[in-house]
């Protein structure tokens, strides 16, 4: 009862009383308290920044972005679920997805991707599902799967994969781990054209066997690179020192002869 005592102790209560501000919400999205932030469809070019730190889901999709540079994100502890699908992306820089580490599901479908590192996913330790669907990969790194321990669900249908010998590793990790590989039926090559629409998963280790007998490494090509020029500089070099040899060898034979047998040199 005692607030009530004179106007500067009433305004003391009043801001004790008053109910803490609520998180920060940006201005093109719809916030809820339970940590839903909705940023679909209002022709974003990057991701907003004002974001609260106790959202654990944003809605991102049909929008207008195009990459996700570093750091794209606001540190976000409890995000559990980010969804950028029907966007214009393009490019996912390796720090892009820092501060996300609770993240649990992945949606990056219908996108422009063509190319993804593994060191892309390395902040997402607790991803469970990652859509990877209907974008422009034609391969991808099994280091880009591989960096994913907790990973149970992943989708890669309507890519336009390159079905050569450099898809050879990915299906690997795909026969592998085939629990994890959800609409096999619809992840199929494109190119070459003789396998255009062929499903992936139904190779053999069969179909890989001239690849597994005549393939090599970067590295091989590259010591073969080197070696080829250095073996013919080396050739070069002893044929020049074993002809120097060759002469000196001689004009000594023949001076040790003249000299026991001065007058044959007189002769001559």
């Amino acid at each position: 009862m005692g607030c009530w005592r004179g106007p500067r102790a009433m305004l003391v209560c009043l801001l004790l009383l008053r109910p803490p501000p609520s998180p920060a919400c940006p201005a093109a999205c719809h916030c809820s308290s339970s940590g839903e932030v909705d940023c679909s469809a209002h022709a974003l070019r990057e991701v907003p920044q004002n974001l609260a730190t106790n959202t654990s889901t944003l809605w991102l999709g049909y929008n207008f972005i195009t990459v996700l540079g570093p750091r794209s994100f606001p540190s976000l502890p409890g995000l559990l679920l980010l969804s950028l699908p029907h966007n214009r992306l393009g490019l996912i820089h390796h720090q892009a997805l820092l501060g996300l580490g609770a993240l649990q599901e992945l949606d990056l479908s219908n996108n422009y991707l063509t190319v993804l590192t593994p060191e892309t996913f390395l902040p997402l330790s607790s991803l469970v599902t990652l859509n990877l669907g209907s974008n422009r990969l034609e391969g991808l790194e099994p280091g880009v799967l591989r960096s994913l321990p907790q990973l149970q669900a992943i989708l890669l249908q309507d890519n336009p994969w390159m079905c050569s010998c450099d898809i050879l590793p990915l299906w690997r990790w795909l026969s592998h781990n085939r629990e994890k590989v959800q609409e096999k039926n619809l992840l199929l090559c494109r190119v070459p054209e003789q396998l255009n629409k062929y499903p992936i998963m139904a190779f053999g280790n069969e179909s890989f066997r001239q690849c597994q007998e005549t393939s090599l490494s970067a590295w091989h090509y590259i010591v073969f690179l080197t070696i080829g020029p250095f073996s013919f500089m080396a050739s070069i070099f002893f044929c020049t020192f074993m002809g120097f040899m060759t002469v000196v060898y001689h004009n000594l034979r023949r001076d040790y002869y003249c000299w026991r047998r001065r007058r044959i040199c007189r002769g001559h």
